[in-house]
């Protein structure tokens, strides 16, 4: 019915407003973009996803992004991909979602989450303090750079895959504890119904 890309950048808290939103919409599938690069790195012994953007030659990243976009692809149904826009590695900022990528998916809108960087930043200090993941440190500076690149990224994919673009903003202090999922889980249930609406109307059985 339709396959959405949702984008923030690392230590947005996406997971957990994923979480949020598959509670409320009824036979969403979740799809981990690098979850799925990374069941192919692993047959090439690569021992974990950040091994993938470190260590791979970007033929070799190349192919695995192609392979995994050809995978959830073929999935049918309201689809989310959970992933990024543009991928930090040592050499710079690469695509995560160039036009071969694109091409396979073939997503009805690409979502870009934008928050306050501090609030980004103290996530992610809470993530490495819990053990939940080892995120790598980054100034609220560089986390404000990032962002600014992926929206650029993610509009360009917007571009070349003839679909929506949308920006949602939480640059706001919270008045409560998780009030940025819950302002997130419900913009997004309300735009995927918008989108589930639009379907319906262009179906065939609609037209006749």
């Amino acid at each position: 019915m339709y396959r959405v890309i949702l984008i923030a950048v690392p230590g947005a808290g996406k997971s957990t407003i994923l979480k949020r939103v598959s509670e409320n919409v009824e036979n969403l599938s979740i799809v981990n973009f690098g979850d799925v690069m990374f069941e192919e790195a692993r047959k090439v012994g690569i021992r974990s996803r950040d091994d993938m953007r470190k260590l791979m030659d970007s033929e070799s990243y190349i192919m695995l992004q192609e392979k995994a976009a050809e995978k959830i692809g073929g999935i049918n149904g309201r689809v989310i991909v959970d992933t990024h826009a543009a991928v930090k590695t040592p050499k710079g900022y690469y695509p995560g979602l160039p036009p071969n990528v694109t091409q396979r998916i073939r997503p009805r809108a690409i979502i870009f989450l934008e928050f306050r960087p501090e609030d980004i930043l103290a996530r992610r200090l809470k993530d490495n303090v819990a053990g939940i993941r080892k995120r790598e440190g980054e100034t609220i500076e560089e986390i404000e750079e990032h962002q600014r690149v992926s929206i650029a990224y993610a509009i360009a994919s917007s571009t070349y895959s003839s679909s929506y673009f949308v920006k949602l903003s939480f640059r706001y202090p919270e008045a409560y504890p998780f009030q940025h999922v819950d302002d997130a889980a419900s913009k997004l249930i309300h735009y995927l119904s918008s989108l589930e609406e639009e379907h319906k109307a262009h179906s065939p059985e609609t037209i006749r």
